[in-house]
């Protein structure tokens, strides 16, 4: 009786494979047992099992180059530069998934390709964010995009056009504020939340709510960077969940007048919430980064540049919003997909990962 023949391994590529959410997206890829190849401009690796690939997103020829040999069969597009306006935010962000799409295209590989962006498609860019009539909460994926310019839209009609060139279906994934590991990121509330609670643990100050009124009573919800992986690769494998955008929330809603105080309980800080006005971060924490030095060096720290462990600015954005930020999950249930996570779960296994890894004391 002759063998079966061996089922051949399926291949992915995680863009952005060192960001909060690639390397999410890797290591669930290797868990699946997918060969896993994770670009990054860095060329380090998230995970023993993930191949790296050095390449610039920015680089056109580079990305050929870089990307010729790998050939995936699923794609990950997790990672976004920060540009000083909306113009140069789409031509650099819509730039770089037309050229990784053009730099993939010549091995016709590509059988699905996944594209993670965010609620600025339905609040707008940072330029009008929040600004003028929005759509009103939970926020549906059927509205109708905004009336102003927005990286998001470009990327995506760049992933639609070369889907159409190239025959591949496709999955957008609106995430919310993000939580998860990693460090260097530009928007990690969990770990720039943790960092703040220790610096404050450490000169005596209380753990002060940053934010608006709205915030601090309003109901909001959130996205842990596992579960947006799971919808993820859920997506590249699913007919239901291809050739559709989805958005991706925990699936639970709370307040951050009712979270706060257990942070700052993990933390054995005293706290106060809102009053009056916003007291943000990058106001509070302007002269924290001697400190954080000083910490770093206390305590064994992996990492002294406060800079790579905290966001301010993200945080003082999400957390000063002057509306509800609430998402609708029914379209990703309908379709099949209905995983959830639990907030505050999610919230501290992530401070005690920080803490395990040495980069918050």
């Amino acid at each position: 009786m002759s063998e079966s023949p061996t089922t051949p391994q399926r291949r992915a590529l995680v863009v952005g494979a060192t960001g909060i959410v690639g390397q999410a997206v890797a290591r669930r890829l290797v868990e699946e047992g997918w060969e896993t190849y994770g670009l990054s401009r860095s060329g380090t690796s998230p995970h023993p099992d993930v191949r790296p690939v050095r390449a610039d997103l920015g680089d056109a020829d580079g990305l050929a180059e870089a990307l010729a040999d790998v050939r995936p069969d699923f794609v990950a597009i997790t990672a976004w530069t920060r540009m000083e306006t909306e113009a140069e935010n789409i031509r650099v962000n819509g730039g770089a998934v037309r050229d990784l799409l053009a730099a993939l295209s010549p091995g016709g590989s590509v059988r699905h390709v996944a594209l993670m962006t965010g609620l600025k498609h339905y609040l707008g860019p940072f330029e009008a964010y929040g600004k003028g009539e929005m759509p009103d909460t939970p926020f549906h994926e059927d509205e109708p995009r905004l009336p102003y310019p927005n990286f998001y839209y470009a990327q995506e009609d760049e992933l639609f056009a070369a889907a159409e060139r190239h025959g591949f279906t496709w999955s957008v994934h609106r995430s919310h504020t993000v939580f998860g590991f990693a460090t260097g990121n530009a928007m990690n509330m969990v770990a720039t939340l943790c960092a703040y609670a220790s610096l404050c643990r450490e000169t005596g100050r209380p753990f002060v709510f940053p934010g608006s009124e709205q915030q601090w009573n309003g109901l909001t919800d959130v996205t842990d960077a596992d579960l947006l992986a799971e919808q993820m690769t859920w997506a590249a494998s699913t007919p239901a969940g291809q050739d559709e955008a989805f958005n991706t929330a925990n699936g639970d809603v709370f307040r951050w007048r009712w979270l706060w105080p257990q942070v700052a309980a993990w933390f054995d800080l005293e706290w106060e919430g809102y009053a009056d006005a916003p007291r943000t971060l990058d106001d509070s924490m302007a002269d924290a980064e001697p400190v954080w030095r000083r910490l770093a060096a206390d305590h064994g720290l992996v990492e002294a540049d406060l800079s790579r462990v905290a966001s301010w600015w993200h945080s003082d954005a999400d957390l000063g919003r002057e509306m509800e930020v609430v998402t609708d999950m029914n379209k990703s249930r309908t379709a099949g997909f209905s995983a959830t996570r639990d907030t505050r779960a999610a919230f501290f296994d992530y401070a005690q990962r920080y803490r395990d890894a040495r980069i918050i004391p």
